[in-house]
């Protein structure tokens, strides 16, 4: 089992990313606008940067929903390896089974 702050803080963060997701996607567009001056699109950089850290989508680390292990991560069932080999092993993942030949 992970350390609970580790795994609040990732909590924190992806809720700061949802919460800011828009305002970030707003400012970036605007960024890399080449109608505007360069001055205006640093101080737009520099209202990025002003935002905070954690509100960016790669602060956040993919962790196993049951246990909060940052390794061996399956995107498709949320869960490390350990867990997805001991859910499949016992049947409850549905459309998995442990392959033999």
């Amino acid at each position: 089992m992970a350390k609970v702050s580790s795994v609040e803080r990732n909590l924190k963060r992806k809720r700061m990313a949802k919460s800011l997701a828009s305002k970030r996607d707003a400012l970036k567009a605007k960024i890399y606008d080449k109608k505007l001056s360069i001055s205006e699109r640093f101080a737009l950089v520099a209202k990025l940067a002003a935002l905070p850290r954690n509100s960016a989508k790669t602060r956040i680390r993919n962790r196993c929903e049951l246990t909060g292990r940052p390794r061996g991560y399956y995107s498709k069932f949320k869960l490390c390896r350990n867990k997805v080999r001991e859910l499949a092993g016992s049947g409850m993942i549905p459309g998995l089974v442990k392959s033999s030949w």
